[in-house]
């Protein structure tokens, strides 16, 4: 049995609900402290959790992070491109944030340990516990040392007279921020079962569309979304805004087998619509601005920036290396990107930019400027040692 006091990361769903009951039962702590960190979740959400952790715990913090995570997060995903297996992250990248803001709390609070109800079959265990030993806490987490099964979680919590929204017969667990909204549990667990509408709340589905295509144009600056359609936005209401346009187009949802960090593969649906539009324009824009050789390397790196990102690993020294050259590509990446938006799909239509490396005088049919002789001597060369190797292949 523990003694002292615990400050637990708090959501306000079932597992870190009855966490609370559990820390004084099963672990005796003396005093329970719950931080709700909000990360773009609904309003009506984090007023639940707000209203659950002052009456549940003995102590409770809200704290609104939104802003930090658009800026320090979400901005950074779009330089590098970010995404894990095909898919745009939210989850992974929120959690660091959430618990750093915890660790806040508890060092305020001089807290013995924090707790988490994240399972041990998860990836956001990992994410959670990297943070709080990194800043020298202990962790407790009720659901992974208990093995416990969602049926007993709500059981108990039906016992504890703790108000939880999951029915057995709709188990789903939806995590959600501005960025991205996840659905898994239930039925969904079978890879095999069609998911129904009901799961989806950002987006229509595709056949339910307007059967007109879209149009939206996306300004960048330094590889950061600016405007929609020539207005100029913060960061939070430009992705509210784009999450509205691509949603009613049915543009933003993944069905898909994820390989989570433990490896174990799991059945993930997704809906990301302002996620999906601004990664898309973003690569594209690059291509109009950066050489050959950038793109292929910036390719290596992204694909290593989100791996870190998706296992949480924010204060790893390579993830800091990896940063500090995308940030140095993305000098260049301004300018503007149209995409239309039909039924599920997004597609780029044009592009500009003052830092282009496009010459449409180079390039085109009509101009002289570059003297197609030229070429000649270059081709002589071309693909020199293959040539070599043919001809000894015919002796």
């Amino acid at each position: 049995m523990e003694k002292g006091k615990v400050v637990l990361a708090f959501s306000g769903g079932l597992d870190t609900s009855i966490c609370i009951p559990l820390l004084r039962e099963h672990y005796g702590f003396d005093e329970i402290v719950t931080v709700a960190v909000d990360v773009g979740q609904p309003e009506a959400d984090i007023a639940r959790a707000t209203e659950k952790g002052r009456k549940l715990a003995d102590k409770h913090y809200t704290i609104d992070a939104r802003e930090k995570f658009v800026a320090d997060y979400i901005f950074p995903s779009i330089k590098a491109n970010g995404s894990y297996e095909g898919y745009p992250m939210g989850t992974a990248l929120a959690r660091p944030l959430i618990a750093e803001e915890i660790v806040k709390v508890a060092e305020k609070e001089g807290a013995s340990k924090i707790a988490h109800g994240c399972t041990g079959r998860g990836n956001d265990q990992l994410r959670f516990d990297f943070i709080f030993r990194s800043a020298g806490y202990d962790i407790v987490a009720p659901m992974r040392e208990m093995n416990l099964t969602r049926e007993w979680e709500i059981c108990y919590a039906q016992e504890h007279n703790v108000p939880v929204t999951v029915a057995k017969d709709k188990p789903y667990s939806i995590d959600e921020n501005f960025w991205s909204r996840s659905i898994e549990g239930g039925n969904l667990e079978d890879p095999a079962f069609h998911p129904p509408e009901e799961i989806y709340a950002w987006t229509v589905s595709p056949k339910d569309a307007p059967d007109v295509m879209e149009e939206v144009r996306i300004e960048f600056e330094q590889g950061v979304p600016v405007a929609l359609n020539g207005k100029r936005l913060p960061g939070i209401a430009l992705i509210q805004e784009l999450n509205q346009i691509a949603g009613r187009n049915g543009v933003g949802r993944n069905d898909m087998i994820e390989d989570r960090v433990l490896g174990l593969k799991a059945r993930e649906n997704y809906e990301h619509p302002a996620a999906t539009v601004l990664l898309a324009a973003h690569r594209d824009l690059e291509h109009l601005v950066l050489t050959r050789s950038e793109l292929a390397f910036k390719h290596i790196v992204d694909d290593k920036w989100s791996e870190l990102a998706y296992m949480g690993l924010v204060h790893e020294p390579l993830f800091y290396a990896l940063n500090a050259f995308i940030d140095k590509t993305q000098e260049r990446a301004s300018g503007f990107v149209d995409v239309g938006l039909y039924k599920g799909s997004v597609r780029v239509l044009g592009r500009s930019s003052d830092l282009a490396l496009y010459s449409d005088d180079l390039v085109s049919f009509d101009s002289t400027t570059i003297d197609q002789n030229h070429a000649v001597g270059f081709s002589n060369y071309f693909g020199l040692q293959a040539r070599l190797f043919q001809n000894l292949k015919k002796r």
